[in-house]
């Protein structure tokens, strides 16, 4: 599986990376600015594994909400891996292996896996970016923690730019198909028209609508 890895996968591995740790700086800064321990992003950052989830928990949190509710909205964001789960089936590996790989399943490792061409290097793009945000993220997620002490409006650096800039430069290739393009389009005009309404993380899980679309409009065209 390790032997299909290139050059250009890695690269664009690590870049993934540098980027959730950028963002995990972010996330640690802005919880123990809001008053959290400097532990709990750490924990959560390792055990939950989803940055979607964790901001906005932190966000209830430190908005002077209930920590059930937070952690409610945050299930809720997470209802988006299921569809994650159904779109990499064969990705995620059977036996013991599957509640480790299953844990690693979040936005990042499932744009890579969907990115390649064979299932050998869907699964090591997949195993080895997971592995490498569990590293990643909690690790900076502390750093930040430390940061927060001294950087309280950590908006002002642009971290949370990162992310989003990195996926969209995954996923542009796959845009050249005219079919794809209009369900993202659907799907982020949805999203956008979401945002100014709702919490983090479920105007994502919104654009989820523009999924049929791509679906629809290739049956369209196979029975045409």
């Amino acid at each position: 599986m390790w032997r299909t890895m290139d050059r250009d996968l890695l690269r664009g591995i690590a870049v993934m990376c540098a980027s959730v740790g950028l963002i995990g700086v972010s996330y640690g800064a802005t919880a123990v600015a809001a008053g959290l321990p400097i532990w709990l992003p750490v924990l959560t950052g390792f055990l939950v594994l989803a940055a979607s989830s964790e901001l906005l928990f932190v966000g209830v949190i430190a908005a002077g909400g209930d920590p059930f509710a937070g952690a409610l909205a945050g299930l809720l964001v997470n209802a988006r891996h299921i569809p994650y789960g159904l779109a990499v089936p064969d990705v995620i590996e059977s036996g013991w292996r599957r509640i480790p790989s299953t844990h690693l399943l979040n936005d990042e490792t499932v744009v890579l896996a969907l990115s390649q061409d064979d299932l050998p290097r869907k699964r090591a793009a997949y195993w080895l970016c997971g592995l490498g945000i569990v590293a990643v993220w909690p690790l900076c997620a502390l750093a930040g923690g430390l940061l927060g002490a001294l950087v309280h409006n950590t908006d002002a650096l642009g971290l949370d730019a990162m992310f989003p800039a990195v996926i969209l430069a995954l996923i542009l290739p796959a845009l050249r198909d005219r079919h794809t393009l209009r369900a993202a389009l659907v799907g982020g005009a949805v999203a956008m028209a979401a945002f100014a309404f709702l919490p983090v993380g479920l105007p994502e899980l919104l654009a989820l609508v523009g999924v049929p679309f791509a679906g629809g409009l290739r049956h369209e065209r196979s029975v045409a």
